[in-house]
């Protein structure tokens, strides 16, 4: 026994020195960071409750551009506007790869817009989006009406304190609902507030710790039992939903006439159907419109839930957006896009609330697609690299009191908004979001149509109101609350 015990201590001792040999060869060609344990790599430096933060830390001791092991897989991050422009921005074609992500990877295994290499399918979704309407008037109009919905729906409460994430969640998924499957759902549609439902715990479990510790061990983890394996049910009530979709399309579609996102897909799979190698297949198709919905819902509707709690902390800054969406807009007509232009302190209010709320804080992981030449260092092709989007929008550098919630930052000393250039919330480069115009849009008419007939105040004291998230990890989940819609 003991002979055995003192092999496998030595078999274990040479796999380690092999490792961390192996490793260091590695590191000679990337940037500094901390040293790694063998296999669980920098765990111990990180917070399961909150990488960003943890990042930001490291960033602060090894500079802008470090190396960081997730388990025992190596990760360049980025921090600071500087140095995220310049791989976005700058170098956008050699960090175009996209970066592995096992949370995700496991849901799409390989499949769909998430997926995506920048390939033809990623330019097929812009421009079927855009033909779609997405910048078009009809979009707006569509926008339009279900923000008056949502008026509508709160109008219901009559002025007593409310959860606002349904109903928020619920338009926002309308807007994607008339893109990808040409029409709308009541409120009220037990199928369809189960699936809003379900992208809400999608978006929870995938911030959690125990998604954290998935994304450094997933050839472990997805063995053990816990709270990680449960996105693969909730991903299945979504898959579910777009088969049964796919389908109905199928039975009706017209070649020479698409209604949605789906038809253009079925159309685009009948022209290839004689090439083997295409992209455009009924599973790509089914997760494409699963990201479709699970993305374009979530992130607009999580802005525009911390859109609101903000406002209810600083009573001071809706009032001054009321005052002018009276001026411009009045109460006799609804909101427009071509309105923005003239309300520049409305339009900063948004951005800065995109720019406080930080809901990706780590952005979309990327990869460099060749071997490259960066801030003096070696990225070996296939390298994954974290451009910390959230370290871009609090860079001291361009936002005068980055940790505090303050419009000023997007307007000039004669009140005008401006522009700041490491405003990167939807990122940039070649993987910018492509889903821009759309939540822009959404942002801007939503927000003003619910001011311009309701302002917001808080159950409790604002100076109460915590806005810590209530879960960080890949993204910022808004912490929970309610409020008294009152109408003016």
């Amino acid at each position: 026994f003991v002979t055995c015990t003192l092999f496998l201590a030595a078999c274990v001792s040479c796999l380690i020195f092999l490792w961390k040999w192996k490793l260091q060869q590695q590191s000679n060609r990337l940037p500094p960071g901390p040293t790694p344990l063998p296999f669980l790599g920098n765990v111990l430096q990180l917070s399961w409750g909150d990488l960003f933060e943890s990042l930001i830390m490291l960033g602060e001791k090894y500079g802008p551009v470090f190396t960081v092991y997730l388990g025992p897989r190596p990760v360049v991050v980025l921090c600071g506007h500087k140095a995220v422009k310049q791989a976005l921005v700058d170098h956008a074609e050699k960090f175009s790869g996209r970066g592995r992500m096992p949370t995700l990877d496991r849901i799409f295994h390989g499949y769909g817009e998430c997926e995506s290499n920048m390939g033809l399918q990623h330019a097929f979704s812009i421009t079927t989006l855009r033909n779609f309407g997405m910048g078009k008037r009809s979009l707006e109009e569509r926008i339009t009406e279900e923000a008056q919905c949502l008026v509508e729906e709160i109008r219901k409460t009559n002025g007593s304190s409310f959860d606002p994430s349904c109903p928020i969640s619920h338009t926002v998924a309308n807007v994607i609902c008339a893109i990808t499957f040409g029409e709308r759902f009541d409120y009220q549609d037990e199928k369809f507030a189960n699936l809003i439902n379900t992208i809400h715990r999608l978006f929870l479990q995938l911030s959690s710790p125990w998604a954290q510790l998935y994304e450094m061990f997933p050839s472990i983890m997805q063995f053990l039992p816990g709270p990680h394996n449960d996105v693969l049910q909730d991903v299945k009530v979504l898959h579910d939903f777009i088969i049964e979709r796919v389908q109905m399309n199928q039975k009706t579609l017209d070649l020479g006439c698409p209604r949605d996102y789906i038809d253009s897909f079925l159309i685009k799979m009948e022209e290839e159907k004689q090439n083997p190698l295409s992209e455009f297949n009924i599973k790509n198709l089914t997760l494409s419109a699963v990201h479709l919905f699970f993305g374009g819902t979530e992130m607009v509707s999580s802005t525009l839930r911390y859109g609101f709690l903000l406002l209810m902390k600083y009573p001071a800054i809706q009032e001054k957006v009321q005052k002018e969406i009276d001026c411009v807009i009045g109460q006799n007509r609804s909101p427009a896009t071509e309105d923005r232009g003239q309300m520049p302190y409305t339009h900063a209010v948004i951005h800065e609330i995109q720019r406080f709320s930080n809901i990706i804080p780590l952005g979309i992981p990327h990869a460099v697609i060749q071997d490259t030449q960066y801030w003096g260092y070696t990225l070996p092709k296939g390298t994954d690299v974290f451009c910390l989007l959230g370290s871009a929008l609090r860079d001291p550098q361009y936002f005068s009191n980055p940790e505090h919630f303050d419009p000023g930052n997007f307007l000039d000393e004669n009140g005008n908004f401006k522009k700041n250039e490491a405003f990167f919330a939807f990122s940039s480069g070649k993987r910018v979001c492509l889903g821009e115009g759309l939540a822009r849009m959404e942002l801007f008419l939503v927000f003003t149509t619910i001011l311009q007939h309701f302002t917001l105040k808080s159950p409790i004291d604002p100076q109460e109101i915590n806005l810590t998230p209530k879960a960080s990890g890949f993204w910022n989940i808004p912490p929970g609350y309610k409020l008294c819609a009152c109408p003016r």
